[in-house]
């Protein structure tokens, strides 16, 4: 769609009130958003608006400047996609409520279609930040695109986690593609664009007021074949994603957790409502049937490089461990599994998953068979 077109969709977006229903009706009757655009108040009662439309449609014209809005737009590098363009997500038109456009900045590609929705707490435990990081390595490596919300925790982790792996990921803002919320994930943003791409349905310079979350959430669920959940509580946001994904004839997946543990209570409760139980990227794939679509991911060979290394290794697991507890348990002393962790960490023996806790890496969980659950 053109320029000249799309910036009557752009105007029409901006005005409250006036969602794809109220387009549709319009384009219907007017033959183009830009005839509709034009029409008098007269015009606009013949075609079925109620009042109340057109009152806003009146009283916010005067305000917008078609001409400076796409300049806006050009200014942040972002495209514009209605439904009716091929660049627009057919997946998410699957969904009764699709936004009638979406703003874009970075790049949808054919393999985006093959998507999984990642959400959980704001508040991720170890354990969630480290099954996150696996999992979706494991997933960004098999061709997967993930999308999440660019939200603290869980989301922040599974973007991260893609981006590492050489994969791409896809933000859904609940705000205009101008403003970065939280404003700590600027840096993020900026590398999602490079890799794949910032959406939303809302006008640039929009804030990120709390009732646009739930609504952004379907447009994740909607463009994704399943929704992933890692870690949430009884009352998470990621619960509201995972219903929306059921009600969008879309797959649920879920990470079970600790029956202690509040940040689990959600996702278990899933598991027990029939969300499909989740190990490892295997359990995706295989239910989403996309064996066949991801390609074999290979192991790096572990040979520990010396007896201290080996001897240390024995004693990490995939819970963490603290360096203290190593020192009690190898009989060596602390400068020594200081150094000889950081060395190992560099190789990607094990990994340091905060407060001086150490894990052993995935791959050399596998080569010891090391027992995981």
């Amino acid at each position: 769609m053109s320029n000249k077109d799309i910036k009557y969709w752009v105007g029409f977006n901006i005005i409250p009130g006036i969602g794809r229903v109220k387009l549709m009706q319009l384009e219907n009757y007017f033959g183009s958003l830009e005839n509709a655009w034009r029409a008098t108040p007269a015009d606009l009662k013949h075609s079925g608006l109620d009042s109340g439309s057109i009152r806003a449609i009146t009283s916010w014209q005067p305000k917008i400047s078609l001409e400076a809005e796409m300049e806006k737009l050009d200014h942040y590098g972002v495209k514009v996609f209605t439904w009716h363009d091929k660049n627009y997500p057919s997946r998410l038109k699957e969904i009764y409520d699709y936004p009638p456009l979406i703003y874009v900045r970075g790049s949808l590609l054919p393999e985006d279609e093959w998507c999984l929705a990642v959400v959980g707490t704001r508040r991720a435990t170890v354990y969630g930040r480290q099954v996150t990081e696996e999992i979706i390595a494991d997933l960004a490596q098999s061709r997967i695109t993930i999308v999440s919300g660019l939200a603290k925790g869980i989301d922040s982790v599974a973007h991260h986690s893609a981006l590492e792996a050489g994969g791409r990921s896809i933000a859904i803002f609940a705000c205009g593609l101008d403003i970065v919320y939280p404003s700590e994930n600027a840096n993020l943003a900026r590398r999602i664009i490079q890799q794949g791409a910032l959406i939303s349905e809302y006008p640039l310079g929009t804030k990120p007021r709390a009732d646009n979350f739930p609504r952004r959430n379907r447009i994740m669920s909607g463009l994704s074949l399943g929704v992933l959940v890692v870690e949430a509580g009884e009352t998470s946001g990621a619960l509201i994603t995972a219903h929306l994904a059921l009600e969008q004839n879309r797959e649920v997946f879920a990470i079970p957790g600790s029956i202690l543990s509040p940040a689990s209570r959600g996702t278990n409760h899933l598991i027990q409502e029939g969300a499909k139980l989740v190990h490892n990227y295997s359990d995706i794939l295989e239910e989403l049937n996309l064996t066949a679509v991801a390609h074999q991911i290979g192991l790096k060979e572990v040979i520990p490089a010396s007896d201290t290394e080996s001897l240390l290794l024995k004693q990490l697991c995939a819970e963490p461990t603290h360096i203290d507890e190593v020192c009690r348990s190898s009989g060596l002393p602390m400068p020594t599994v200081s150094s000889t962790l950081a060395m190992m960490e560099l190789k990607g023996l094990v990994k340091q998953v905060g407060a001086m806790n150490y894990v052993l890496a995935r791959e050399a969980r596998e080569e010891y068979r090391v027992k995981v659950d």
